[in-house]
């Protein structure tokens, strides 16, 4: 009777401490994750500080297209606040789909805003100008790169709280819904890092 306790006892404590490392492994994979969108944070907010001063730069020479310009700015604003929302909580669906949202709009205004200054060679020569366009790109550079650790985080974090027998213990131990993948709407841009000129 006593040998049947003892390995008794040893199972449950065996159990019990696979049950800790579901747990650990859960909290470890979800901070890697947010970690990881912290990283895009970073990069995402950098960017968000260099387009005042593109705008700033063209803003002499492109005056009559005030419009074109206050819609990047607006763009801009949304995107920042999209990611403030989503930095407090990477894992919200809600706000990763607010953030892909308002990143795909500035995308489509600073698109417009290429366009336009096509027609402005003086801008284009600007060495200012030059300088933020080199910068810009190295930072959608860093955004691509930061993304993708994020997504690979995020895919790990998912695969591991969906397979067996994490899955059991995730919803209880506060993991109840999949964490979101960071993606544009438009496939190409995930192949291609984005691209800025003037």
């Amino acid at each position: 009777m006593g040998t049947s306790l003892i390995v008794f006892l040893v199972i449950i404590a065996a159990i019990i401490l696979y049950i800790i490392s579901i747990y650990n492994s859960l909290v470890t994979l979800r901070n890697r994750f947010k970690n990881s969108f912290a990283q895009i944070e970073v990069q995402l907010k950098r960017r968000y500080d260099l387009i005042p001063n593109l705008i700033e730069t063209a803003k002499g020479a492109m005056a009559h297209e005030r419009e074109t310009l206050e819609a990047v700015i607006a763009a801009r604003n949304a995107a920042a606040q999209g990611l403030a929302n989503a930095a407090a909580n990477p894992g919200d669906a809600g706000a990763m789909q607010a953030l892909m949202g308002a990143e795909s709009a500035l995308a489509g205004a600073m698109s417009k805003m290429n366009i336009v200054m096509e027609a402005y060679p003086d801008i284009k020569a600007n060495q200012n100008m030059m300088q933020l366009s080199e910068e810009l790109t190295s930072t959608e550079n860093k955004v691509a790169f930061a993304r993708q650790a994020f997504n690979d985080a995020v895919m790990e974090y998912n695969t591991y709280k969906q397979s067996f027998p994490p899955v059991f213990f995730a919803t209880s131990f506060g993991h109840k819904q999949d964490a979101t993948l960071l993606e544009f709407e438009d496939s190409a841009q995930i192949q291609a890092a984005p691209k800025v000129s003037f």
